[in-house]
């Protein structure tokens, strides 16, 4: 697996640690993971995430400071598996031409909007319906379902 190899899913699932070696499978980045800034957003093209099964996928780009993935698509299980983490990624085609590393971009999750400032551009995605948006925002599926399950908790001593 490019994003995370195998070899660090064995030793840690601690979201730092596998942040360490994002990418380290990826031919010619070598010390990808020291450059990223956090905060920083990435960028990529199509089927972003093929090849990776495992929830450490995502976990490991986020533990690396990755705020956000932009991508032309995605592989449907990393998509989901992102999602499912709260991380929040969009598919933009236009934006994953255009953009170049060291551009500066503001995201918009609930309008779907992307702003390159260094291009002085704009790039609509697919923004997420407000489920989605309330999973990101709780964390989760697992915070997101403890919330729900306190929230039935308190309904039924009422």
């Amino acid at each position: 697996d490019q994003i995370i190899p195998a070899k660090y899913a064995i030793y840690s699932l601690d979201e730092i640690e596998l942040g360490k070696h994002a990418m380290e499978g990826v031919p010619d980045r070598d010390g990808w993971a020291a450059g990223v800034e956090a905060g920083d957003i990435l960028v990529a093209g199509s089927n972003f995430g093929c090849g990776s099964s495992r929830e450490i996928a995502p976990i490991a780009i986020r533990g690396a400071g990755i705020s956000l993935v932009i991508a032309d698509s995605y592989a449907r299980i990393f998509f989901r598996n992102a999602i499912n983490l709260g991380y929040p990624i969009l598919q933009s085609p236009q934006a994953a031409e255009a953009v170049v590393e060291g551009d500066e971009l503001e995201v918009d999750l609930e309008q779907g909007i992307i702003r390159d400032f260094t291009r002085s551009d704009e790039y609509r995605c697919e923004a997420f319906p407000p489920f989605m948006n309330e999973l990101l925002k709780m964390g989760g599926l697992v915070p997101w379902v403890r919330e729900r399950l306190r929230e039935r908790r308190l309904a039924a001593r009422a």
